[in-house]
């Protein structure tokens, strides 16, 4: 764009106010601007994995609507998921490129994503985590719910925190509906949809494409300097059986394939890189409620190959699996109680890069007792146990409260309480690794041993039935004996003798201006040590939200400017040390405009001032972007 905005950068930070969630209800519809808060019975399932009214949670849960997703306009699930609290993302040159998504300031890999039910970790990556490179936003996503902080014990002992995508269920008469945008860096989505239901049974298949030319992703490719491009195609399907009432049976099958063009790879290093992911993903399930009981048994698998190429030669390729079956149930014996058990088979499988063919089992049951003792007060407490192939039985907990305080006006004070513990061991590819040819000492000789981690938060939200709300959450976690890559020497896999810790606060604040507009925004404060006393690389000490939404009187006319400001995180040089990355704030503008009843433009303009940073030292920013498309709805 010819006009420079950068000297507009503090009438724009001034004017762009707070930000945060657009003004929607949980379940994806929207709301006039005075209704901004989730309300409190709205039904959640990420905590304890049955339907529980948000009012009676003492976990810190965040919830995105579909209507959100589509009005941020973002192709990327990471950078919706960095508008929320406590929630940090590394993008290392845009989109497809390697991203890591931390909550709470904790590693990317204990961020726990799950699709529909189904862990969508890569087990091929270094510490079994998802890869959110390839994570792009589509017209199947119905809403997604976060759990911010060790306690989702109940879908395994090393989740740091929960990412939970649910997609949308046909209902009704056939429909279908179809997005294509273009946009700046050649970019191309089509995304588009068809589904229907009846009482017996019901489907909805998408299949999303998106292309884009990229810009130059890294400073150090001074040579082909060229636009490091991406494909990615995502298939989806989900058909529903409705036996009974009671009694329903449910596939859900998604299959990504991606080709990452990037910088700085083989041996001489070239800037001609290219990598080749396809990930496959099922999940057959059975859902059964009998009176007082509910019985869930599912089995699901997720299958990723990945080649790599340099200068248009094979360099390496892996494939692994990672299959689980569970089983959930739940028991009500009074209104007052509601128990809930599991049991929770996993089995990961790596086909190193030198022909190893590892496996591992983890097997775990657990327990969690849920009460109401009056109607403000909450509490659950649970357990859990695995049994780990190599590393053998581990227990977790987890104890919640909730207490509603209702004032006369008729608003409403939530306080809540959490705590967590967990465990991880060590992944098949590091423990690989460290025993393969390309380790030395100090790594080599070091027999590495489970990590373990534990963590509360305490918190208070005011919610007032205009639609203000404030909300303030404290929270404290620790990791002891991490594992962490010899950045100095390369030498392997080292482990910490310390312990790593990261605690701060978040506020969050949605407040109505009127009846058709509203401030929003998010703060949080994260303070973060490593087991020597130093801050960990690329978190932040302060990242924030501030924006502006608007809803014209007919409803037609969405508008949000949300502007993302990071201050004081470092990163990490081979031979340097410790470099601070510069803060920065990025404003970006979007809006949907519905022209008739089946017809919606949509349009964004991402970092609008331009602003030039970088979240990894080394890899670069686009600038400013803009796109535009159009919504069909048949």
């Amino acid at each position: 764009m010819s006009t420079d905005f950068r000297s507009a950068k503090p009438l724009v930070i001034a004017g762009a106010l707070l930000a945060g969630p657009w003004p929607l209800l949980a379940n994806g519809q929207q709301t006039n601007a005075i209704s901004a808060q989730i309300p409190l019975e709205e039904i959640v399932v990420t905590s304890s994995r049955i339907p529980t009214p948000l009012r009676e949670l003492g976990t810190a849960i965040s919830v995105i609507g579909a209507d959100e997703i589509e009005l941020r306009g973002y192709n990327s699930l990471a950078d919706i998921l960095r508008t929320q609290p406590g929630i940090g993302v590394s993008n290392t040159g845009g989109q497809g490129k390697a991203t890591s998504v931390r909550i709470r300031g904790e590693e990317g890999y204990r961020t726990l994503v799950m699709i529909d039910g189904i862990e969508v970790s890569d087990p091929t990556g270094t510490q079994v985590g998802p890869d959110f490179s390839h994570l792009v936003t589509t017209s199947e996503i119905q809403r997604v719910e976060i759990l911010r902080g060790p306690q989702g014990f109940i879908y395994g002992a090393d989740a740091g925190g929960i990412v939970n995508i649910m997609t949308r269920v046909g209902e009704g008469d056939l429909g279908a509906q179809a997005d294509l945008e273009l946009g700046k860096f050649a970019t191309q989505k089509l995304d588009a949809n068809i589904h229907g239901g009846s009482e017996s049974a019901d489907f909805f298949v998408s299949i999303a494409d998106i292309s884009l030319q990229g810009f130059n992703s890294r400073a150090a490719d001074t040579v082909l300097v060229d636009d490091d491009g991406y494909d990615n195609t995502t298939l989806h399907t989900k058909l529903g059986w409705n036996l009974n009432d009671d009694f329903r049976l449910q596939l859900v099958a998604r299959d990504v394939d991606a080709r990452t063009e990037f910088d700085s790879c083989g041996f001489p290093t070239t800037h001609d890189c290219v990598a080749d992911t396809e990930q496959t993903t099922f999940r057959l399930s059975a859902d059964y409620s009998a009176g007082d009981y509910t019985h869930l048994f599912a089995y699901a698998r997720t299958d990723i190959n990945r080649d790599n190429f340099a200068d248009g030669i094979a360099a390496f390729g892996t494939s692994g699996s990672l299959s689980r079956i569970e089983y959930t149930g739940s028991f009500r014996p009074t209104d007052q109680a509601t128990l809930v058990y599991g049991v929770d088979l996993k089995t990961e499988a790596v086909i190193t890069t030198d022909g190893n063919d590892l496996s591992r089992d983890q097997d775990a049951v657990y327990f969690e007792a849920q009460g109401r003792l009056s109607n403000e007060l909450f509490v659950t407490a649970g357990a859990r146990r695995d049994y780990n192939d190599d590393f053998g039985t581990h227990d977790s907990v987890r104890v919640t409260a909730a207490y509603l305080q209702t004032l006369a006006s008729g608003s409403t004070i939530k306080y809540r309480a959490g705590y967590g513990s967990g465990f991880r061991a060590p992944s098949l590819s590091e423990i690989a690794y460290n025993a393969g040819p390309f380790a030395f000492p100090p790594a080599q000789n070091i027999a590495l041993k489970e990590e373990s981690s534990d963590g509360f938060d305490i918190g208070v939200a005011f919610t007032r039935e205009d639609g203000l709300s404030l909300e303030a959450t404290y929270f404290d976690q620790r990791i002891e004996d991490e594992i962490f890559f010899d950045l100095g020497g390369f030498s392997g896999y080292l482990q910490s003798l310390g312990i790593n810790e990261s605690k701060g606060v978040e506020l969050a604040a949605q407040i109505p201006v009127g009846p058709r507009w509203n401030l929003l925004g998010n703060v949080t404060r994260n303070e973060t040590n490593n087991s020597e006393g130093l801050q960990r690389i690329r978190r932040p000490e302060l990242t924030a939200n501030f924006g502006l939404g608007y809803v014209s009187v007919d409803s037609k006319l969405r508008l949000l400017a949300n502007l993302r400001i990071s201050r004081d995180a470092v990163d990490e040089i081979f031979g340097t040390g410790r470099v601070p990355l510069d803060d920065y704030q990025v404003l970006d503008i979007s809006g949907t405009y519905r022209w008739s009843e089946g017809i919606e433009l949509f349009g964004q303009v991402e970092n609008v001032t331009d602003e030039n940073y970088a979240e990894v030292i080394g890899f670069l920013v686009g600038g400013t972007a803009v796109s535009a498309g159009v919504r069909l709805r048949f």
